[in-house]
């Protein structure tokens, strides 16, 4: 089984969501994470309520949304991989730093304490800047993998990186064999 969380960047959820079905499709057992907030927040984009069900019902089973559910994720409940697509910059910080304060640092710090790989579509306005050092701290780190990337406005966003969703299931079965797909950056 791989676990595959989605955090707040509301405005890639849908397409998360498809990489997702893929992998559903091609017979991958998958148990859902969602950050509190996904769980909880209605957008332009999604009523919470309405993508909590879309994920349950491809799944087959209720998301992880709590840090208490997600401890259990290392050596009590093992998966084979963690996919976080969307992973905001937030996440991706507190994941560098080692912070657990929400269900999908939880379960990436769970999973991670196992040496287990974990592969992260990126979704943040300040990659390039806040988050820089936070991305090139997980770029070198055993087990941690990335979706490849681009910059998705480099004019009106010239700080922001967001990943290839579409590629998270070639990108996955890269991560298997142990290798990162490249190019990172397109």
């Amino acid at each position: 089984m791989i676990g595959y969380a989605f955090c707040g960047s509301f405005c890639t959820l849908s397409r998360s969501l498809a990489a997702l079905r893929v992998l559903v499709d091609e017979g991958e057992d998958v148990l859902p994470i969602m950050s509190e907030t996904v769980y909880r927040t209605d957008t332009r984009f999604w009523r919470a309520a309405d993508f909590v069900r879309a994920v349950t019902d491809l799944c087959g089973r209720e998301p992880i949304c709590s840090v208490v559910a997600a401890e259990p994720l290392g050596p009590a409940m093992p998966l084979e991989a963690l996919v976080i697509a969307p992973c905001t910059g937030n996440t991706l910080a507190k994941i560098a730093a080692g912070i657990t304060d929400s269900s999908v640092t939880m379960a990436a710090k769970a999973h991670l304490r196992c040496d287990r790989p974990l592969l992260i579509a990126l979704a943040s306005n300040d990659a390039l800047s806040a988050n820089l050092s936070n991305l090139s701290a997980l770029l070198t780190r055993k087990q941690v993998y990335f979706v490849p990337m681009r910059q998705d406005d480099p004019v009106g966003k010239p700080y922001s990186l967001v990943a290839d969703m579409e590629a998270v299931p070639i990108s996955l079965a890269a991560m298997r064999q142990g290798v990162q797909r490249r190019p990172l950056f397109f």
